[in-house]
């Protein structure tokens, strides 16, 4: 698949390793999701490619954990993957990047927790980025733990520190994509 060779563009080893099977089970929930919705064909395949590509923009980042000795701090990867995607021409992929923190980070957000972003909403939109958005919420880079999907009291627990209205736009997805 192309989104693999793009992705060992930026990533290898371990990093690679990680991100592939994260955004495997990402992608597979992501399409289970678009399945009930009965989304067009070209949808689902975009869900795919935008869901397996959506953490891109790690490989900048410092998480040793995962890997990675990059310089810059893991909120910046959502942007950092933007810019790599819209390189390499998949501006609507690249939306996705930005997008998929939490349930979206608005200005709001950005200003109240001083987070090293630009003060601009990112949120996700489009029905398939609320997918992506969405199934991402299940699964961690973790290693170890890549496999195992959270509750849903476990992501509402997650979200809850960043205000209850995440809490209510993850609830609001449950029940459109449940």
């Amino acid at each position: 698949m192309w989104m693999t060779t793009l992705l060992a563009r930026y990533l290898a080893g371990d990093s690679l390793k990680i991100v592939l099977e994260h955004s495997r089970y990402v992608a597979d929930l992501a399409l289970e999701v678009a399945g009930r919705l009965a989304v067009t064909e070209y949808d689902r395949l975009f869900i795919e490619e935008a869901a397996l590509l959506h953490d891109v923009g790690v490989y900048q980042v410092y998480a040793p954990e995962l890997g990675l000795y990059g310089s810059q701090p893991y909120i910046l990867h959502g942007v950092l993957g933007r810019a790599v995607l819209e390189g390499e021409g998949y501006p609507l992929h690249a939306l996705v990047c930005e997008r998929h923190t939490g349930v979206g980070l608005t200005r709001d957000d950005i200003i109240r927790q001083s987070l090293p972003l630009p003060i601009r909403d990112m949120c996700p939109l489009s029905l398939p980025e609320q997918i992506i958005c969405f199934a991402d919420l299940f699964y961690s880079k973790k290693p170890g733990r890549l496999k195992e999907r959270k509750t849903v009291a476990q992501v509402r627990k997650n979200l809850l520190p960043f205000g209850e209205v995440k809490v209510t736009v993850f609830n609001e997805w449950l029940t459109r994509f449940q």
